[in-house]
């Protein structure tokens, strides 16, 4: 069990960065994404299909990679109060493969105060996903409202 203590939107400051813990995306766990969504789409799941692709493997679906990127962040030593995702900016830029360990790196740079709903604020992440090889192989940023310490506004 962690021990970190979750952030309310007061405590993030602007140029705040995390690293978060690794993650290996293995044949199994791709499998079992399939399984979850439903997109057996060939280049993920046949291998002999993939050889013929640009990639010339297999590979991780691409919301996958984003997936796992939220999952990390909720399990690094920088994290926030459960509030309300607002949405994604994503772009998968190379390729997620069977055994590669990835780990996503985020920054705060944006934090603003909910005008619509008083108690909560804005945080924006920019955030990439690297593999053990250094590459992004995906980012963007996400949007989160997250509530407010009791009795600072």
């Amino acid at each position: 069990m962690s021990t970190t203590v979750e952030k309310y939107w007061d405590d993030a400051r602007e140029g705040d960065t995390c690293e978060s813990p690794t993650y290996e995306v293995t044949e199994a766990r791709i499998n079992a994404y399939a399984e979850l969504t439903g997109d057996f789409t060939p280049v993920h799941i046949d291998e002999e299909y993939a050889k013929t692709t640009p990639f010339g493997t297999r590979v991780a679906h691409g919301l996958f990679g984003l997936s796992i990127a939220d999952g990390l962040k909720t399990r690094s030593d920088y994290r926030f109060l459960p509030g309300m995702s607002l949405g994604w900016n994503w772009d998968f830029l190379l390729p997620i493969r069977i055994n590669d360990t990835v780990q996503v790196r985020f920054k705060v740079t944006g934090l603003r105060a909910s005008k619509s709903r008083p108690g909560w604020g804005i945080v924006i992440l920019p955030s990439e996903l690297v593999n053990q090889r250094g590459e992004v192989v995906q980012k963007g940023e996400h949007r989160l409202m997250i509530p407010r310490r009791p009795g600072s506004f």
